[in-house]
Order: C-alpha cells, then structure tokens, then sequence
C-alpha cells in the first residue's frame, strides 16, 4: 500500500479487530459474572433464611426440617460436610465469609451451596431446576412460616429485619389486600390463599403476591428483573461506528499530510529535472514543516555548489587561457632564440607563468575544499601577536615598496595576553591572504591592527590604495571576482583568496567585513569572531 492513510487506517483496524475480539471475550466473561451474581442475589436470602434456622437444631431436627422443606417446595435439599464436596478453595472460603455459593448446572439449573456450622463444616446444598419459580415460592414460604410466629402488628417489622439481616436480593414487604396492585381475580386468588405472578408495567419485571392466612396481609415480592446479558451486537455496532468515525478524522488528517508530501515530491522531481529554482512553501512547525525548511535548505545550497561549479569551470578555463598562451609564446621564442641570455629570459618568464598556475590550482583546490562543508577543525589557542608578526615576516620581502607595519594593538589586559582558539593554519591562510591582497593595491603602507575582548576578537589589515567602492563591498568577496576600475587586474591574483577568508572566517563563527580606512584613506578588511570556540 503506497497511501498513507491506507496503511494508518490497515493498522487502525487490525487494533480495533483485535481489540472487537477481546472485547467478545471480555463482554462473555462479564455476562457470566453479572449472572453468578444474579443468581447469588435471588437465592442468598431463601438459603440464608433455612440455614439459619437448621444451625440451632440437633441433627435429629435438622433431617425432619429438610426432609420436609424439600416435600414443600420441591427443591432437592441435603446437608454434607466440605469433604462430601468438589469445592476448589475459593469456593469453600467464600462460603465461610457466609455468601451463598450458586453453581449453574443447566440454562435455568443451579446448584445452591450454604453454610449452616461453621464449626461442624456443614453446608446445605440445594438442586433448584428453576431457580426463580422455585425460589419465589420456597421465599414466600419460608417467610410466612417465620412471620406466623409474631403478632400481626409486628409482622412488617420482622420482614424488614429479614431482609436486613438475611440479605435478600429483592424488594418485600406487606400490604393490604385493597392496597395491592392487582386486578379483582389476582385478589380473589390471593385472599383464598394462592400465589400469584403480575407482570410490571413496563412488561420487564414480575411482582409475587402471596395472602398470609389468618391476617389482613399480603406479602408482595419484587419487581424481580430477568438478569439480561449484554448482547455482542451492541459492541459490533460500537465497533463499527468507532472504526467509521476514527476513519474519517484519520482521513481528513492523513489528506492534508499526504498533499503537502506529494508537493515536497513535486518538488524534487523538478529539481532532479533541472529547476533548481524550486521551493516547497514551509508551513507551521510539525514534521512536515521542519521537512520542508530542510528541503528548502537543501536546494539552495544545492543551487549555490552548482553555481559554484559552474562560476568556477568559467573562471578557471579564463584564468587558464592567460598563462598557457604565454607558455605557448615562450616555447615558441625558445625555439627561435639567438643567444643564451634570450633563452633563459623566455625560460624565466615560463616558470613564472608555472608558479602562476601553481598558485590558481592551489587556490582553487582550498576554495573547493571549504565550500563543500565543513572541515575538521582543531581549535587552538593560538597568540595573535605573534600570527601578526609571522604573517608580517613572511610578506614584508615581497614588495620592497611596501611598508608592513604592526597598528594599534588591544587586548583584554596587553599584548602579552592576545590569545584566541582558532584553527591554527586556516586562520594562518586567511590573515595570510588578507595581508597579500592589501599589499597587491598598497600605494606603499599596510596596517595590521588587532582587539581582544573578553568575548569576541577582532583583526583589521588596512592599506593606502585606491580603496574598494561602497557598491562593491557585498560582493567583494564573491569568488573569481576582481574590480576593474579601483583594483585593477595588473594588481595579480585569481579573485579567490578573499573568498577563502570568508569561508574561513565562516567556520569559525565569525564575518568578514570591507569598509573604508580611517587612518590610510584606502581599503580595511576585518575579521571578527567569538574569542573561545565551542568544541
């Protein structure tokens, strides 16, 4: 699948359909819990009640009253001990905390276990085949046996206490005859001392009526609700509207992602085509926008190394043509020379021209080498004064006409402490540089003048020349560039040295600047960069 959605919205659904399978499972299991404790509610109160009353008898008396409990209500009653049982643990300590233990044997079949001695480890155990038929009437009459025993008056009292105490799971309580909600035949029925079943008014629940001979009562049982498991259809259908809704917002969000990628790949298929001049639009600050800035960034620096390239393949194929035709001449004079003194003035004139080219491929390879990145550098200490006075010692010599001399220098205490971290020969290069340029436009003086603060450090190389128009110091420092009106090409040079300082200065956190000399009338070059480097 090459859509993203498609991929998001594959996943999502494989989580929801595992998530749909444990969740069948889950709502299995919670059915079956909600119907254990449905089934423990409806018979904690009958099996309470009758293991209550056996605990005081003799075993005797305990036989006779379930012997005939189980004539009675038709429920298949025994008392055995733990040992006659298959109770796991669990079961049998639930019994001891007095909860009566429900085990389903069929649909509407349960097997009813409660605890009558504790100490004795007895337990009466109960077959009930329908077991909220046959509980309702083993209720009522369990109930009616106990209320019989009381005055009329303090009957309704004694089944809230029953119901109290005995933790029924239903509402019951006593009522007049008149007062119950029934209809004429339910209350003839009633009064004759029948049992009767009503519906609810909302048709999901049952009432159990029951007349109390000898009194004016009539116990009412209930509403009593049919335990309704959660149906599996319910959590397809969640599953099925959660899956749609979650597929729409993942849709609508996945589209605006997968637009702005598709432009990102628009855009490098036009750039790999030849369009350098393409741009993504950088929109907010996620992933995609940062991307796009990087893109952004990528193509113009790819754009810049190209015209790099190309500027440079130009300017070197010009600068080549010059000293390769006065190679040419000379070979040629050779040829035709007369006198030795002509030869070896043609053979000087060629290794000048050789050195020239020397020095271009030199200049050239070092200018390529820092515009393809950055390079390792080893930060140093390094003592300005004495670069100054290094760089002063190896170019005075070259022109005799040329005063080098040594400006104003600062520091954070003297001169003795003029110490900077650089890169010790790229720093060396680029002052190096710098000094020579101003030496090829020098009428006869060039300053060097340097500052140290606590933070940053500065270098200024002054010269008396013809100085550098305004209009031209952005693009002074453009490679192969050399102005022909102020500093002429019979100055010498390629036009990259003062592109190396730049680069150089560049990696060292610092700018390269042109102004117009104070104290010399000509043109200051400076350098300025963070006195400590982070390594």
């Amino acid at each position: 699948m090459n859509s993203i959605f498609l991929r998001i919205y594959g996943g999502m659904c494989a989580a929801l359909i595992l998530v749909a399978v444990l969740g069948v499972l889950a709502l299995h299991l919670l059915n079956q819990a909600r119907g254990e404790q449905y089934r423990e509610r409806l018979a904690h109160g009958t099996f309470s009640l009758m293991a209550d009353n056996l605990q005081p008898m003799n075993e005797f008396e305990r036989r006779r009253a379930v012997t005939m409990w189980e004539r009675l209500l038709g429920i298949p009653l025994k008392l055995q001990t733990f040992a006659d049982t298959d109770l796991d643990l669990g079961q049998r300590n639930r019994i001891l905390r007095g909860q009566a233990l429900v085990e389903q044997t069929g649909p509407h079949a349960a097997r009813v276990y409660r605890l009558v001695s504790q100490k004795e480890q007895l337990v009466l155990t109960g077959e009930v085949l329908q077991i909220s038929e046959q509980l309702a009437r083993a209720t009522i009459y369990l109930l009616a046996d106990e209320l019989v025993r009381y005055p009329v008056a303090e009957q309704p009292q004694r089944l809230a206490a029953l119901k109290r105490d005995k933790g029924f799971g239903f509402d019951m309580h006593l009522v007049d005859l008149e007062q119950a909600d029934m209809d004429e035949d339910q209350r003839r029925r009633v009064a004759e001392g029948d049992t009767v079943m009503a519906l609810g008014k909302g048709g999901d629940s049952i009432r159990v009526f029951a007349g109390m001979v000898g009194t004016p009562w009539v116990l009412e049982i209930g509403p009593l609700y049919q335990m309704n498991p959660y149906p599996v259809e319910w959590l397809v259908l969640i599953a099925a509207l959660g899956l749609s809704l979650i597929g729409l917002i993942v849709y609508l969000l996945v589209r605006q992602l997968e637009r702005r990628l598709s432009g990102l790949e628009s855009a490098a298929t036009r750039i790999a085509q030849g369009s350098l001049e393409t741009r993504v639009p950088a929109r907010g600050a996620d992933s995609v926008g940062r991307l796009a800035a990087a893109f952004n960034g990528m193509a113009e620096h790819l754009q810049r190394l190209l015209a790099i390239q190309r500027e440079l393949v130009r300017a070197v194929s010009h600068e080549l043509r010059t000293p390769v035709a006065r190679l040419r001449f000379g070979l040629e004079m050779i040829a035709s020379a007369a006198t030795p003194a002509a030869r070896d003035k043609y053979m000087d004139g060629m290794d000048n021209d050789i050195q020239d080219l020397d020095r271009l491929v030199d200049e050239m390879l070092t200018y390529a080498r820092l515009e393809q990145g950055s390079p390792v550098l080893d930060f140093q200490r390094v003592d300005l004064d004495a670069l100054v006075n290094q760089v002063i010692e190896e170019l005075a010599p070259l022109r005799a006409n040329v005063k080098v001399r040594r400006g104003l220098c600062l520091s954070a205490a003297n001169c003795d402490d003029a110490w900077v971290e650089a890169e010790p020969r790229y720093l060396h290069r680029a002052l190096q540089n710098l000094v020579g340029n101003a030496m090829r436009h020098a009428e006869g003086q060039v300053s060097i003048s340097y500052q140290v603060g606590q933070q940053r450090c500065r270098i200024d190389v002054e010269d008396d020349g013809p100085g550098v128009p305004e209009s031209a110091w952005e693009r002074i420092f453009t490679p192969f560039l050399r102005l022909d009106d102020s500093r002429t090409r019979a100055s010498g040079g390629h036009g990259l040295g003062l592109s190396i300082v730049r680069r150089i200065i560049h990696w060292h956190g610092g700018r390269a600047l042109i102004s117009k000399s104070k104290s010399l009338g000509g043109a200051c070059f400076s350098l300025s960069w963070p006195r400590h480097q982070e390594k």
